[in-house]
């Protein structure tokens, strides 16, 4: 499962010095191929609404989804709602993000530093624009199966 958070649905639309200018519809079937290509069968889910993440985190559980890859845009810095529903799936979560949080703290504020949902995922890649989710991809598939 790939879980997009708020705003991310505005992919190639908005600041593109950190999204990128590839259309989010694009950056989609990107990772739906490299998924596939992999043998692995993809499902996708954009919300910029709080509870409807939660709600896909329960379900990542109940129809026992074996892991995901989440972006959660500016959830990131205070859901712990969320952060507790990841724990509650019981699956490896790895969290991506498009910009390197870190670099933007020196343009956009301290609070940029603040990930309240890293210390329920596995793992954390981040800078590295939509290669990120493809790479997480390949990590989910080692963590999955030395598990």
């Amino acid at each position: 499962m790939v879980i997009n958070g708020p705003n991310i649905n505005m992919t190639g639309i908005r600041e593109k010095k950190h999204y990128g200018s590839k259309k989010f519809e694009e950056v989609i079937a990107d990772i739906r191929e490299a998924g596939e290509k992999r043998g692995h069968e993809m499902s996708f889910y954009q919300s910029n609404h709080e509870g409807d993440i939660i709600d896909q985190f329960h379900k990542v559980y109940f129809e026992n989804f074996d892991g995901v890859i989440y972006n959660p845009g500016a959830h990131v810095h205070y859901s712990y709602a969320i952060k507790d529903a990841i724990v509650a799936s019981d699956r490896p979560v790895i969290e991506v993000h498009f910009s390197n949080l870190h670099k933007r703290v020196l343009t956009d504020g301290e609070y940029r530093k603040i990930s309240v949902i890293a210390a329920a995922c596995v793992g954390y890649i981040a800078g590295l624009g939509a290669n990120g989710y493809i790479l997480a991809i390949q990590a989910l598939e080692d963590i999955i199966k030395n598990k």
